[in-house]
């Protein structure tokens, strides 16, 4: 197999190469922390400028602020941004997950509203799928949602998340919540997205063996979500979650407890921003 560039990635590569020695910082903050939680201001200084240039979510659909870009395309902009000492990179999960879940499930007026400001490191997301009593396992959720009682339609959020990276410097987030106690444990979930100053979350570092806070947990009391809030139907959230999954899957290289078959059927029955299935 032949791993060099085509030409028309070898052009790439250097129009990268170009902009980068152009741009790149040539010393990382010293209050870094390597866990995307030290000078947010240089990574969001960072993000924008990537983002104006171009460079920013460039396999991301034009429609939702992308570049439609290929794959390789932002493999190349990685290993050649690898060759410098950017600021630790806060946006991987909102990016990489919640975002373009959002993208996928939300209403337009939601997708107009986070797409742009995502990209252009504005706003960071974080992922609150774990809880005490499940880890991994994103089906086992107790976190509840229930209807307000004064016939609004909003949602009310109680319970627990943990090992959530990044909530502590987070504006918002994607939340996994049991809408029907009564279902199997695969049924009756539904994600929501959550403004994470809102009063009722509290957020509490995790401090680990090494020194880091990275992960928090994070407790839901009386939390109002609208209706507008939830992305896909009323009992479609594991559904809803694998996409996500699949998602990280790509992002991060992050282990879940989904098969590949769950992911698979997942992929087959959703579609993407484009109409066709995510499996293609």
């Amino acid at each position: 197999m032949d791993f060099n560039d085509t030409p028309e990635e070898a052009a790439y590569r250097q129009k990268v190469r170009t902009w980068l020695e152009a741009n790149a910082p040539r010393t990382r903050d010293g209050n870094d922390d390597g866990e995307g939680g030290g000078d947010l201001a240089a990574a969001r200084a960072w993000q924008a400028r990537k983002a104006a240039a171009g460079f920013a979510c460039i396999t991301w659909p034009r429609e939702w602020g992308g570049q439609g870009g290929t794959p390789i395309h932002s493999v190349i902009f990685g290993e050649e941004e690898a060759r410098y000492p950017i600021p630790s990179n806060p946006f991987q999960i909102g990016l990489g997950m919640c975002v373009p879940t959002v993208m996928n499930f939300a209403d337009q007026a939601t997708k107009d509203r986070f797409g742009l400001p995502a990209i252009r490191g504005e706003e960071i997301w974080c992922q609150l799928f774990s809880e005490p009593s499940g880890g991994s396992d994103v089906a086992a959720a107790r976190t509840r949602a229930e209807k307000a009682p004064d016939g609004s339609g909003d949602w009310i959020i109680n319970g627990q998340k943990v090992w959530t990276t990044g909530a502590q410097f987070s504006d918002f987030g994607i939340v996994i919540v049991r809408t029907d106690p009564n279902l199997p444990k695969h049924k009756g979930l539904t994600m929501f997205w959550v403004d994470m100053k809102d009063p009722g979350i509290e957020v509490r570092p995790i401090h680990q063996m090494s020194g880091g806070s990275g992960f928090n947990e994070v407790f839901f009391t009386d939390v109002r979500v609208k209706d507008s809030q939830r992305l896909g139907g009323v009992g479609d959230g594991w559904k809803v979650s694998l996409v996500t999954l699949m998602n990280e899957r790509l992002a991060v290289g992050g282990a879940t407890g989904a098969g590949w078959s769950q992911f698979l059927e997942a992929a087959r029955d959703t579609t993407g921003a484009d109409g066709a299935p995510l499996l293609q």
